[in-house]
Formats: structure tokens, sequence, C-alpha cells
């Protein structure tokens, strides 16, 4: 255990320095107690002491600044914190977590498979060399669900394209003013299609296609998308900017086409 985390003095040291690096020169006592969960009695008693470890200044009217000297500690710990994250998530929680995966061949138990995607799906395969490993936990048979622990390297997604479709409101013509050709040819080589809005559901039903999604349709798409799904998504014009919103939120790109004739 690291000293930062093994101590409650220095935990909290830290914390007040990043509050007041963050906030500097204008930063209240009362605000960093309400952040770090003590009093700001207690600020006052670490600020003197950090004050006098030279690790912040104060001009005498409750304005803080942190030193050089301080920034260094800060960076220290940091590195000390992220170092620790490291070790557990790579040494720790690799070695106790187990994934669910399918199987595509028989297996024993103790066995060490590579791990891939498939249509969203987690795989464990022999034959196919790819930068993800992990170890059986059980015996399992072809296209059964197994266990894998041990966890090494990353698990390569295929690239994700969305394609955000947008048609109008039935007062402004719904499924009616659709260019079907056009939405046709959008989701005729895609596995996962989303409805938001009735007349998308119509307009989708005119080109032979039904919704895999319809309700939860904004949350559905980012899942696929972390899973290394593609899809296509029909809503209605007004659903439009709230699911480029959560999109954008989670950093994944788009296409946006106008569906109306």
């Amino acid at each position: 255990m690291i000293d930062l985390l093994h101590s409650k003095k220095e935990s909290t040291k830290f914390q007040i320095l990043v509050e007041i690096t963050a906030h500097q020169p204008n930063v209240r006592q009362r605000e960093i107690a309400e952040k770090v969960g003590i009093t700001p009695q207690a600020v006052s008693e670490y600020i003197k002491e950090l004050t006098d470890d030279g690790l912040i200044f104060s001009d005498g009217r409750v304005r803080y600044k942190v030193t050089k000297k301080g920034i260094e500690w800060v960076i220290e710990r940091t590195a000390e914190l992220r170092r620790y994250a490291n070790y557990v998530m790579e040494d720790v929680i690799s070695h106790v977590s187990v994934w669910t995966a399918i199987a595509d061949e028989d297996y024993k138990a103790g066995q060490k498979v590579f791990l891939m995607m498939r249509n969203g799906l987690l795989y464990a395969n022999t034959k196919e060399q790819h930068r993800a490993t992990g170890i059986l936990i059980s015996d399992a048979t072809a296209s059964e669900d197994v266990g894998v622990t041990d966890l090494h390297g990353l698990i390569e997604l295929e690239d994700v394209n969305i394609k955000v479709c947008k048609v109008p409101r039935v007062e402004r013509g719904g499924s009616r003013q659709v260019d079907m050709d056009l939405l046709e040819e959008l989701v005729k080589d895609n596995n996962y299609i989303c409805a938001l809005g009735v007349e998308s559901l119509i307009a989708l039903r005119k080109v032979a296609r039904e919704p895999n999604v319809m309700f939860g349709a904004k949350e559905s798409v980012v899942e696929a998308a972390f899973h290394g799904v593609s899809s296509v998504v029909v809503s209605v014009d007004e659903e439009v900017p709230p699911l480029l919103n959560r999109l954008e939120s989670e950093g994944l790109a788009y296409e946006l086409y106008d569906l109306r004739k």
C-alpha cells in the first residue's frame, strides 16, 4: 500500500493541495472543507502545516498559491497513485475477474485462449492470434458459454460506423415524405437497426426491415458501439439533437442523413 493511501493525513494533504491548485488564488477554506469532508478548522491546521513545509504560499489575505515544491509533491503522489492503479488493474483485477466468452471449439479448463469480438460478443479461440489472452476456468464445448480469467492485452474492436437517419414528424408528412430508396440503401448491409419514433418504425417497415431496438435506442447505440457493432439509427427529427449530443458525449463519430424527399 502506498503512503498516500496508508496515511489519512497524507491523503488529506494531497486533496487540499489539489483543491488549492485547481482554484488558486481565490479559494476559501470552507469550500475546501466541503470538498475534502473535514471541518474548516482542520483545513486551517493543514494549511498552516503545508505553509510551514513550503508547499503553499499565502500573502496573508487568505489567498493561497501552490509553490513549485508543492506542485512537485502533488506530481510525485499522483505518479504513485497511477502506478498503484495500474497494478490493481493489470495484476489484481485481471486475475480475479471472470469474463464470459463463447467457445469456438471444445476446450479444457486451464487452457490458454485468444479473445476477440464478433458482432458484439466475446469469443474464445486457440487458432486465431489476437492481442488479448486469457485462461479458461472450466471445460467447454463448442458454442457454449465459458468463463475466462487472467486477462492480458487489449480486445480488438472493429471500426464502428454509426449512421443517423432523420425522418420528419407526422405533421410534416411522416414516413410518406421519406426517400425510401436512400433508406433502403443505408440499411441493406447493416444488421443492427434502431428506430426512434413511430414514423421511423413505419418507414423501416416500408423497406421490409424491422428494427432491432425501438425503446432505449440512444443507450443501445452507445453500448453497441462499445462492443464494436455498427448501427443505423432511424430517428424522427425532434429526437435527433439529443441523440447526437449523447453520441458526442461518448466521443462517438457518426454520419447524419436527411431522408426527406
